[in-house]
C-alpha cells in the first residue's frame, strides 16, 4: 500500500513537467499558436479543479481503490493519445485527459493515507508530497534529451509506463481483498476506535462547504497555488527584465523547484507534531513576504536569497495535505475534506498568473505585481489561522441533539 502510495504520486506532475521543456519542439509539429499554448499552460489548473472536485463523487460509488485505479488509467491513456494526435486542439483534449486522472490522483491519495497509515500520517504525507516534488524536478531533465533521441512523440508518450506500474500494487490490494470477501473476511470492516457511522461520514461530501475549517484550507491551499504557478510562469522574465540572461532565469526556476523538496519532507512531520501548525505557516508565508518584497526591491545583487526563500515557502503545500488527515477522523472525512479543499483551491488559483501579467502589462512594472502576490500571500496568512485550529472535520457533520 506504501508502494502503491508513493507510485501514483510519482506521477501527479508528471504530465505538465514532462511537455513544458520540449513545448517548442512540439510546436514545430503540432501547429499551436499562442492562444492554444495559452490554454495548455492553464489546462493543469482547471484539471485539477474540475476533476479532484469530482473525484470524491466517483469514490463515493466505487470505492477509493478502484477510483485511484481508473485515474492512474485515464492519465496514462490521455499520455499516450496526446503523444499520436496531429492536431493541436486534440493535443489539449487529451493532455486535460491527462491531467483530469492526475486532479483525480491528487485527491485521493490523503484518504488512502487516512484509512492504511492513521497513526503515521506525518510520515506518510511526508514520503508522497516529496515524491511528488521529485516527479517535477526530474522529468524536464529527461524531456529533452529523449525527444533529442527519439522525437517528441516518443518522449511525452513514454512517462504513461510510470501510471500503468503505479497501478499494480492497488490491483495486488484489490485482488486480496476480493479473495478475502470469498473467504468472508473483510479487513477493511473490522470496527476502529476512531470510526464514526457510515452515514454521517459518508454523507458530508456535500457539507464541507458549510465548515469553517474546509474553507480555510481551501484558501489557503488556493493562495499557496496561486503564488507557485505564478511564480513559475512568470519568475524567468522578471529576472530577464532585471539584467540577467535568459538561461540564469531558467536556471533560478530550476532551483526554485529543488527546493520544494526538503520541506515537502519535512513540512507533514511538523505539521504532525504541533497542535496548531498556524507559526510554522506563518513562517513560511513570511518566506514568500521577504522573497517579493527582494524582487521588487534589489532583484539582481539579492537574487539567491530570494530564490532560496521563495522556494522555501512552497512548503505550505505539504503542510496543507497534512492537515487534510489531522483534521478528519475517517478516511470519508477525508475524501470529502481533500476535494473540497484542492477543488475550491486550484479554481481560486486559475486566474492568478494571468492576473500578474495583466497587472504588469499595464503598469509597465513589475513591482505593482508582485504587490498582488503580497496581497494573496496576507490572504493566504489569515486564513491559516482558521486551516490550522484544532478542530475534527467531522464534528461539524454530526445531526444536532434532539430538544
Amino acid at each position: 500500500m506504501l508502494l502503491g502510495i508513493v507510485l501514483v504520486a510519482l506521477n501527479l506532475r508528471i504530465a505538465i513537467a514532462a511537455v513544458s521543456p520540449i513545448l517548442d519542439i512540439v510546436r514545430r509539429d503540432v501547429a499551436f499558436d499562442d492562444t492554444l499554448a495559452g490554454l495548455l499552460g492553464a489546462a493543469p489548473l482547471v484539471s485539477f479543479a474540475v476533476f479532484g472536485s469530482l473525484a470524491p463523487l466517483v469514490a463515493r460509488q466505487w470505492g477509493l481503490e478502484p477510483t485511484l485505479v481508473a485515474a492512474m488509467l485515464l492519465s496514462g491513456a490521455g499520455e499516450v493519445a496526446r503523444s499520436t494526435t496531429e492536431a493541436p486542439a486534440a493535443f489539449i483534449v487529451w493532455s486535460v485527459v491527462a491531467l483530469g486522472g492526475m486532479g483525480m490522483g491528487n485527491v485521493l491519495l490523503p484518504p488512502l493515507v487516512k484509512r492504511y497509515f492513521p497513526d503515521r500520517i506525518g510520515a506518510v504525507t511526508a514520503a508522497y508530497s516529496m515524491t511528488m516534488a521529485f516527479s517535477t524536478t526530474t522529468p524536464p531533465l529527461l524531456s529533452v534529451p529523449l525527444a533529442r533521441a527519439f522525437g517528441w512523440r516518443v518522449s511525452v508518450g513514454s512517462w504513461s509506463a510510470l501510471a500503468v506500474v503505479a497501478v499494480l500494487p492497488w490491483c495486488v490490494v484489490l485482488a486480496r481483498r476480493a479473495a478475502a470477501r470469498r473467504r468472508g473476511l473483510d479487513a477493511d470492516r473490522r470496527p476502529r476506535a476512531s470510526s464514526v457511522p457510515a452515514a454521517r461520514a459518508g454523507g458530508g461530501a456535500g457539507r464541507a462547504w458549510r465548515s469553517p475549517l474546509a474553507w480555510g484550507l481551501a484558501v489557503t491551499f488556493g493562495m499557496n497555488s496561486l503564488n507557485t504557478y505564478a511564480l513559475f510562469a512568470w519568475l524567468p522574465q522578471i529576472l530577464t527584465d532585471a539584467g540577467l540572461a535568459v538561461e540564469a532565469g531558467g536556471r533560478w526556476v530550476g532551483l526554485l523547484a529543488i527546493l520544494g523538496l526538503p520541506l515537502s519532507f519535512a513540512g507533514p512531520l511538523l505539521a504532525a507534531r504541533m497542535r496548531n501548525p498556524w507559526p510554522l505557516v506563518a513562517l513560511l508565508a513570511a518566506c514568500y513576504v521577504s522573497g517579493y518584497l527582494g524582487l521588487a526591491l534589489s532583484p539582481v545583487p539579492g537574487t539567491a536569497v530570494w530564490i532560496v526563500l521563495l522556494g522555501l515557502a512552497q512548503g505550505v503545500f505539504p503542510v496543507v495535505l497534512a492537515l487534510i488527515n489531522l483534521r478528519t477522523r475517517t478516511a470519508e472525512g477525508a475524501t470529502a475534506l481533500s476535494g473540497f479543499v484542492q477543488g475550491v483551491g486550484y479554481a481560486v488559483a486559475v486566474p492568478g498568473p494571468v492576473l500578474v501579467g495583466v497587472v504588469h502589462e499595464a503598469t509597465g512594472s513589475w513591482t505593482p505585481a508582485l504587490a498582488v502576490l503580497l496581497v494573496t500571500v496576507g490572504v493566504l496568512a489569515v486564513a491559516s489561522t482558521v486551516a490550522c485550529r484544532p478542530a475534527v472535520l467531522e464534528d461539524t457533520w454530526a445531526p444536532r441533539p434532539a430538544r
